[in-house]
């Protein structure tokens, strides 16, 4: 599917799917001319980064997991090392009512 395409699925803007492009939060395959081609893999990629950002999860934290999925399945301790380090966070906050996120 085209860029297009992908915002409206997603909810997110074209300005805002090639930004996370440039961050290397979202790696895009490109067809024989250049243009982009998004797969529901990515759709579910860039759903799972919404719910990210929603929990507070700063954008460079996110970028570290994003680099490390792109790895493959040998990151996934890493990963997941990120995840319970973000929980903790979430939860620390949420105690001292500074944060509201449902976890």
């Amino acid at each position: 599917m085209t860029i297009g395409e992908f915002s409206k699925k997603t909810g997110m803007s074209t300005y805002t799917l090639r930004y996370y492009e440039n961050k290397k939060l979202i790696v895009v395959l490109r067809d024989d001319k250049g243009r982009r081609v998004y797969t529901e893999k990515d759709i579910e990629w860039v759903q799972f980064i919404k719910r990210l950002k929603e929990t507070g999860m700063k954008l460079s934290e996110i970028q570290k997991y994003a680099l490390l999925r792109y790895e493959g399945e040998k990151t996934m301790l890493k990963r997941l090392e990120l995840l319970e380090k973000h929980y903790h966070f979430v939860v620390e906050q949420q105690k001292n009512g500074r944060y509201i996120c449902k976890i």
